[in-house]
Protein backbone atom coordinates (compact mmCIF):
# COMPACT_ATOMS: atom_id res chain seq x y z
CA UNK A 1 0.00 0.00 0.00
CA UNK A 2 1.80 3.12 -1.29
CA UNK A 3 1.77 6.38 0.90
CA UNK A 4 -0.94 7.59 -2.10
CA UNK A 5 -3.02 5.48 -1.82
CA UNK A 6 -7.11 6.21 -1.45
CA UNK A 7 -7.05 3.75 1.67
CA UNK A 8 -3.99 5.72 2.67
CA UNK A 9 -5.45 8.97 2.20
CA UNK A 10 -8.44 8.50 3.83
CA UNK A 11 -7.20 6.99 6.82
CA UNK A 12 -4.87 10.48 7.76
CA UNK A 13 -7.84 12.46 6.42
CA UNK A 14 -10.14 10.35 9.55
CA UNK A 15 -7.46 11.00 11.75
CA UNK A 16 -6.73 14.46 11.76
CA UNK A 17 -10.63 14.98 11.70
CA UNK A 18 -10.90 13.32 14.93
CA UNK A 19 -7.67 14.56 16.39
CA UNK A 20 -9.67 17.85 15.48
CA UNK A 21 -12.71 16.98 16.85
CA UNK A 22 -11.16 16.05 20.38
CA UNK A 23 -9.17 20.02 20.43
CA UNK A 24 -12.83 21.51 19.73
CA UNK A 25 -14.64 19.85 21.89
CA UNK A 26 -11.92 20.80 24.44
CA UNK A 27 -12.06 24.07 23.88
CA UNK A 28 -16.53 23.24 24.72
CA UNK A 29 -15.49 21.52 27.91
CA UNK A 30 -13.70 24.94 29.13
CA UNK A 31 -16.28 27.02 27.67
CA UNK A 32 -19.29 25.43 28.67
CA UNK A 33 -18.16 23.73 31.93
CA UNK A 34 -19.80 20.31 33.20
CA UNK A 35 -18.47 17.14 34.88
CA UNK A 36 -15.56 15.42 33.42
CA UNK A 37 -16.29 12.33 34.77
CA UNK A 38 -20.47 10.54 34.30
CA UNK A 39 -22.16 9.03 31.15
CA UNK A 40 -22.97 12.69 29.89
CA UNK A 41 -19.66 14.91 29.61
CA UNK A 42 -17.86 16.80 26.80
CA UNK A 43 -14.98 14.18 28.26
CA UNK A 44 -16.06 11.54 25.89
CA UNK A 45 -16.30 13.23 22.40
CA UNK A 46 -12.49 14.51 24.13
CA UNK A 47 -10.85 10.53 24.53
CA UNK A 48 -12.81 8.67 21.68
CA UNK A 49 -11.39 11.81 19.43
CA UNK A 50 -7.86 11.96 20.72
CA UNK A 51 -7.66 7.82 20.81
CA UNK A 52 -8.94 7.11 17.60
CA UNK A 53 -6.92 9.42 16.23
CA UNK A 54 -3.83 8.48 17.12
CA UNK A 55 -4.98 4.35 16.95
CA UNK A 56 -6.05 5.07 12.84
CA UNK A 57 -2.60 7.27 12.52
CA UNK A 58 -0.97 4.71 13.90
CA UNK A 59 -2.71 1.11 11.89
CA UNK A 60 -2.02 3.22 8.77
CA UNK A 61 1.92 3.51 9.46
CA UNK A 62 2.00 -0.08 10.57
CA UNK A 63 0.26 -1.61 7.87
CA UNK A 64 3.17 -0.69 5.33
CA UNK A 65 5.21 -2.93 7.95
CA UNK A 66 3.18 -6.04 7.86
CA UNK A 67 3.10 -8.49 5.14
CA UNK A 68 -0.61 -8.99 3.88
CA UNK A 69 -0.95 -8.26 -0.34
CA UNK A 70 -1.91 -4.14 -0.55
CA UNK A 71 -5.03 -4.68 -1.58
CA UNK A 72 -5.91 -6.85 2.12
CA UNK A 73 -3.83 -3.66 4.12
CA UNK A 74 -6.50 -1.30 2.39
CA UNK A 75 -9.07 -3.32 3.43
CA UNK A 76 -8.33 -3.86 7.04
CA UNK A 77 -7.28 -0.01 7.11
CA UNK A 78 -9.97 1.14 5.81
CA UNK A 79 -12.88 -1.12 7.91
CA UNK A 80 -10.59 0.44 10.81
CA UNK A 81 -11.11 3.81 9.72
CA UNK A 82 -14.74 3.22 9.02
CA UNK A 83 -15.37 2.00 12.22
CA UNK A 84 -13.61 4.57 14.39
CA UNK A 85 -15.23 7.35 12.60
CA UNK A 86 -18.68 5.58 13.51
CA UNK A 87 -18.17 5.27 17.36
CA UNK A 88 -16.30 8.71 17.80
CA UNK A 89 -19.39 10.02 15.78
CA UNK A 90 -22.25 8.25 17.83
CA UNK A 91 -20.17 9.38 21.07
CA UNK A 92 -19.95 12.99 20.00
CA UNK A 93 -23.62 12.73 18.58
CA UNK A 94 -25.35 11.71 22.63
CA UNK A 95 -23.02 14.29 23.79
CA UNK A 96 -24.52 17.45 21.84
CA UNK A 97 -27.97 15.32 22.68
CA UNK A 98 -27.15 15.39 26.76
CA UNK A 99 -27.99 11.61 26.77
CA UNK A 100 -25.65 8.50 27.69
CA UNK A 101 -24.23 6.99 24.67
CA UNK A 102 -23.27 3.41 26.22
CA UNK A 103 -26.01 1.18 27.92
CA UNK A 104 -29.17 3.70 27.18
CA UNK A 105 -32.43 2.20 25.57
CA UNK A 106 -34.54 4.75 26.56
CA UNK A 107 -35.80 5.43 23.07
CA UNK A 108 -35.80 3.71 19.73
CA UNK A 109 -32.87 5.74 18.73
CA UNK A 110 -31.00 5.39 21.86
CA UNK A 111 -30.85 1.78 21.22
CA UNK A 112 -29.71 1.94 17.67
CA UNK A 113 -27.20 3.92 18.72
CA UNK A 114 -26.06 1.64 21.30
CA UNK A 115 -26.67 -1.20 19.11
CA UNK A 116 -24.08 0.86 16.29
CA UNK A 117 -21.82 1.29 18.96
CA UNK A 118 -21.53 -2.33 20.08
CA UNK A 119 -21.29 -3.18 16.06
CA UNK A 120 -18.20 -0.77 15.25
CA UNK A 121 -16.74 -2.63 18.67
CA UNK A 122 -16.94 -5.66 16.70
CA UNK A 123 -15.25 -4.90 13.58
CA UNK A 124 -12.29 -3.07 15.44
CA UNK A 125 -11.73 -5.92 17.22
CA UNK A 126 -11.85 -8.30 14.05
CA UNK A 127 -9.37 -5.72 12.31
CA UNK A 128 -6.77 -5.79 15.22
CA UNK A 129 -6.97 -9.78 15.46
CA UNK A 130 -6.61 -9.92 11.63
CA UNK A 131 -3.78 -7.73 11.91
CA UNK A 132 -2.33 -9.45 14.58
CA UNK A 133 -2.08 -12.33 12.77
CA UNK A 134 -0.36 -11.08 10.18
CA UNK A 135 2.24 -9.28 12.27
CA UNK A 136 3.04 -13.44 13.94
CA UNK A 137 3.58 -14.45 10.30
CA UNK A 138 7.07 -15.05 9.19
CA UNK A 139 8.51 -11.69 7.66
CA UNK A 140 12.11 -11.78 6.55
CA UNK A 141 12.29 -8.07 4.82
CA UNK A 142 11.61 -7.01 8.29
CA UNK A 143 14.48 -6.63 11.36
CA UNK A 144 13.75 -8.61 13.69
CA UNK A 145 13.28 -5.99 16.40
CA UNK A 146 10.81 -4.55 14.56
CA UNK A 147 9.29 -7.71 13.99
CA UNK A 148 8.88 -7.75 17.85
CA UNK A 149 7.86 -4.59 18.56
CA UNK A 150 4.74 -5.06 16.08
CA UNK A 151 3.86 -8.30 17.46
CA UNK A 152 3.67 -7.25 21.55
CA UNK A 153 2.28 -4.24 20.13
CA UNK A 154 -0.44 -5.89 18.04
CA UNK A 155 -1.09 -8.46 21.11
CA UNK A 156 -1.18 -5.69 23.89
CA UNK A 157 -4.25 -3.91 21.02
CA UNK A 158 -5.79 -7.65 21.15
CA UNK A 159 -5.91 -7.26 25.09
CA UNK A 160 -7.39 -3.47 25.00
CA UNK A 161 -9.86 -4.59 22.34
CA UNK A 162 -10.65 -7.79 24.83
CA UNK A 163 -10.65 -5.33 27.81
CA UNK A 164 -13.44 -2.65 25.88
CA UNK A 165 -15.55 -6.20 25.06
CA UNK A 166 -15.73 -7.23 28.79
CA UNK A 167 -16.50 -3.65 29.72
CA UNK A 168 -19.84 -3.67 27.03
CA UNK A 169 -20.94 -7.26 27.51
CA UNK A 170 -20.92 -6.14 31.90
CA UNK A 171 -22.52 -2.79 30.76
CA UNK A 172 -24.89 -4.83 28.64
CA UNK A 173 -25.92 -7.54 30.89
CA UNK A 174 -26.50 -4.75 33.89
CA UNK A 175 -28.58 -2.82 31.64
CA UNK A 176 -30.60 -5.69 30.60
CA UNK A 177 -31.46 -6.85 34.16
CA UNK A 178 -33.06 -3.22 34.50
CA UNK A 179 -29.88 -1.73 36.28
CA UNK A 180 -28.82 0.93 34.12
CA UNK A 181 -27.18 3.54 36.63
CA UNK A 182 -24.84 0.64 37.96
CA UNK A 183 -23.51 -0.29 34.07
CA UNK A 184 -22.66 3.85 33.99
CA UNK A 185 -21.30 3.21 37.45
CA UNK A 186 -19.06 0.21 37.39
CA UNK A 187 -18.87 -0.98 34.32
CA UNK A 188 -15.93 1.02 33.10
CA UNK A 189 -13.68 -0.95 35.42
CA UNK A 190 -11.24 -1.81 32.97
CA UNK A 191 -10.72 1.38 31.37
CA UNK A 192 -7.15 2.10 32.87
CA UNK A 193 -5.89 -1.16 31.28
CA UNK A 194 -7.74 -0.80 28.29
CA UNK A 195 -6.34 2.95 27.83
CA UNK A 196 -2.43 1.23 28.49
CA UNK A 197 -2.60 -1.35 26.59
CA UNK A 198 -4.27 0.45 23.93
CA UNK A 199 -1.27 3.06 22.56
CA UNK A 200 1.55 0.32 22.85
CA UNK A 201 1.46 -0.44 19.10
CA UNK A 202 2.49 2.88 18.58
CA UNK A 203 5.39 3.53 21.30
CA UNK A 204 6.83 0.24 20.89
CA UNK A 205 7.48 -0.03 17.12
CA UNK A 206 8.46 4.12 17.41
CA UNK A 207 11.12 3.02 19.34
CA UNK A 208 11.91 0.06 17.11
CA UNK A 209 12.34 2.96 14.35
CA UNK A 210 14.52 4.95 16.41
CA UNK A 211 16.88 2.61 17.37
CA UNK A 212 17.06 1.41 13.55
CA UNK A 213 18.54 5.07 12.88
CA UNK A 214 21.28 4.79 15.63
CA UNK A 215 24.50 2.74 15.40
CA UNK A 216 23.66 -0.05 17.40
CA UNK A 217 23.96 -3.33 15.71
CA UNK A 218 20.61 -4.84 15.56
CA UNK A 219 21.45 -7.58 18.28
CA UNK A 220 21.56 -4.64 20.89
CA UNK A 221 18.45 -3.41 19.80
CA UNK A 222 16.01 -6.38 19.36
CA UNK A 223 17.46 -7.14 23.46
CA UNK A 224 16.15 -3.48 24.09
CA UNK A 225 13.51 -3.80 22.43
CA UNK A 226 13.07 -7.15 24.63
CA UNK A 227 13.91 -5.49 27.50
CA UNK A 228 11.27 -2.53 27.03
CA UNK A 229 8.27 -5.04 25.91
CA UNK A 230 8.91 -7.02 29.66
CA UNK A 231 8.43 -3.90 31.12
CA UNK A 232 5.76 -2.56 29.28
CA UNK A 233 4.08 -5.70 30.09
CA UNK A 234 4.58 -5.87 33.73
CA UNK A 235 3.64 -2.03 33.66
CA UNK A 236 -0.19 -3.12 32.04
CA UNK A 237 -0.10 -6.15 34.28
CA UNK A 238 -0.02 -4.35 37.56
CA UNK A 239 -2.75 -2.09 35.92
CA UNK A 240 -5.08 -4.78 35.07
CA UNK A 241 -4.51 -6.04 38.35
CA UNK A 242 -5.01 -2.92 40.01
CA UNK A 243 -8.02 -1.92 37.80
CA UNK A 244 -9.69 -5.36 38.33
CA UNK A 245 -9.44 -4.76 42.63
CA UNK A 246 -10.42 -0.93 42.18
CA UNK A 247 -7.06 0.20 43.08
CA UNK A 248 -6.30 3.39 40.55
CA UNK A 249 -4.26 6.01 40.83
CA UNK A 250 -5.90 8.37 38.94
CA UNK A 251 -9.66 7.91 37.71
CA UNK A 252 -10.61 5.46 35.03
CA UNK A 253 -11.71 8.58 32.56
CA UNK A 254 -8.30 10.62 33.41
CA UNK A 255 -5.99 7.82 32.77
CA UNK A 256 -7.62 7.39 29.29
CA UNK A 257 -7.25 10.78 28.33
CA UNK A 258 -3.90 10.99 29.16
CA UNK A 259 -2.61 7.91 27.66
CA UNK A 260 -4.09 9.04 24.22
CA UNK A 261 -2.93 12.30 25.34
CA UNK A 262 0.96 11.58 25.73
CA UNK A 263 1.00 9.74 22.25
CA UNK A 264 -0.14 12.26 19.99
CA UNK A 265 3.78 13.71 19.31
CA UNK A 266 5.12 10.52 18.48
CA UNK A 267 2.00 9.49 16.21
CA UNK A 268 2.10 12.49 14.29
CA UNK A 269 6.27 12.06 14.21
CA UNK A 270 6.07 8.27 12.63
CA UNK A 271 3.25 9.29 10.45
CA UNK A 272 5.47 11.52 8.82
CA UNK A 273 8.74 9.85 9.43
CA UNK A 274 8.14 6.46 9.75
CA UNK A 275 6.43 5.28 6.95
CA UNK A 276 8.84 3.20 5.03
CA UNK A 277 9.62 -0.52 6.40
CA UNK A 278 12.70 -1.19 8.62
CA UNK A 279 14.15 -3.59 6.77
CA UNK A 280 16.85 -6.20 7.60
CA UNK A 281 20.73 -5.31 7.42
CA UNK A 282 22.07 -6.66 4.21
CA UNK A 283 24.75 -8.70 4.55
CA UNK A 284 27.72 -7.12 3.34
CA UNK A 285 29.85 -9.92 1.44
CA UNK A 286 33.78 -9.12 1.77
CA UNK A 287 35.29 -7.94 -1.48
CA UNK A 288 38.04 -9.77 -3.11
CA UNK A 289 41.05 -7.98 -4.06
CA UNK A 290 42.49 -9.60 -8.14
CA UNK A 291 44.88 -11.86 -8.59
CA UNK A 292 47.97 -10.67 -10.12
CA UNK A 293 49.28 -13.33 -12.06
CA UNK A 294 51.81 -13.20 -15.48
CA UNK A 295 52.87 -9.44 -17.51
CA UNK A 296 49.01 -8.12 -17.64
CA UNK A 297 49.34 -8.14 -13.65
CA UNK A 298 45.68 -9.73 -13.31
CA UNK A 299 43.90 -13.10 -13.83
Amino acid sequence: MTTTSPAHRLAVGASFLLLASAAFHTVVLLLVGGPWDGPVSWRKPITFGLSFGVSVLTVTWICSLLPPAARTRALLLGAFTSAALLETSLITLQAWRGVPAHFNTETTFDTAVTRALAFGGVVLIAVVIALTIAALRPNPATAPSMRLALRAGLVALTLSMAAGAVMIAYGLTLESAGRAADAYQSAGFLRPAHAVTMHAVLLLPSLAWLLSRTRRPEAERLRLIRLTVAAYGAIAALVTAAATVGLTLAGPATTAAVSAAITIAPALAFFAFGGSPVTREPTRKPTRKPLKTGRTGYV
